[in-house]
């Protein structure tokens, strides 16, 4: 195959041999690909920061039967320096990233979930909002990119529409009492509203649910719970770095 050049953003790396270091890229037309950049370890590398997690670049890519390589990686934009600068931050912005991977399968190319990725670590590297938001924001709409979003007003089960008070994600969302599985989660009140609000980005309506000094933050934690039980059902893994982001979350309201 001829080699071609696209955007990607890089969601980690790990060493190979000496010098070398394998790239994951989440590329703009060709999905998630794996390559090979030769010599990014060297102090003198003409790679230089450009394939840092957080950061967005132009590159060259020459398919391999395994492995493909970065011949060329000019940056686009990088938001590494502002993430990585605060704590939760960078907990929230590996998640995303980790999500992401485990979202999509290889080189399936998926643009509208490749500009949300990329908009959502701009608006985190700003400090838009808090952390843990963005978080559940970004998996909430890439869970709809990705065809597992979770149902937030009929039910699931039967397709009829009403307030329904239980969650489970197997079944898809939220269910009627009538189909109800075993083991369901009842979401205290204000929880499917604050979900709702997130996922379309109704920010005044999120800011007026998170802002209530008594239940607030309990339904903030509890809609984050259930979008990770959805997350990991429908993706059958445990996302590491969404405990860690939580944790750092509670961590910074303390």
């Amino acid at each position: 195959m001829p080699s071609y050049r696209d955007q990607g953003l890089v969601l980690r790396h790990y060493n190979l041999g000496e010098a070398d270091r394998i790239v994951v890229l989440f590329t703009r037309g060709h999905g998630v690909v794996r390559c090979v950049a030769k010599g990014v370890r060297r102090s003198r590398s003409r790679f230089g920061a450009r394939l840092e997690p957080f950061t967005l670049s132009d590159v060259q890519i020459y398919p391999g039967r395994n492995l493909s390589t970065i011949t060329e990686a000019v940056t686009v934009e990088t938001f590494n320096a502002r993430i990585v600068a605060d704590y939760g931050r960078y907990t929230a912005a590996a998640a995303i990233l980790e999500a992401t991977e485990r979202l999509l399968g290889e080189e399936q190319p998926n643009q509208r979930l490749f500009d949300l990725t990329v908009g959502v670590l701009g608006a985190l590297a700003e400090g838009q909002r808090a952390p843990q938001q963005m978080v559940d924001t970004y998996l909430l709409r890439a869970m709809a990119e990705a065809g597992w979003a979770p149902e937030l007003e009929k039910c699931a089960v039967c397709g009829v529409e009403g307030s329904h008070q239980a969650f489970h994600p197997a079944a898809g969302g939220v269910v009627c009492a009538q189909h109800r599985p075993p083991g369901s989660a009842t979401p205290m009140s204000g929880v499917l509203d604050y979900l709702r609000a997130l996922r379309d980005a109704r920010w005044e309506r999120v800011d007026v649910i998170a802002g209530d000094r008594k239940l607030g933050q309990r339904v903030q934690e509890e809609a984050h719970r259930l979008v990770v039980s959805h997350l990991q059902w429908h993706t059958e893994r445990k996302i590491t770095a969404l405990d860690v982001a939580a944790e750092a979350e509670r961590g910074q309201r303390r």
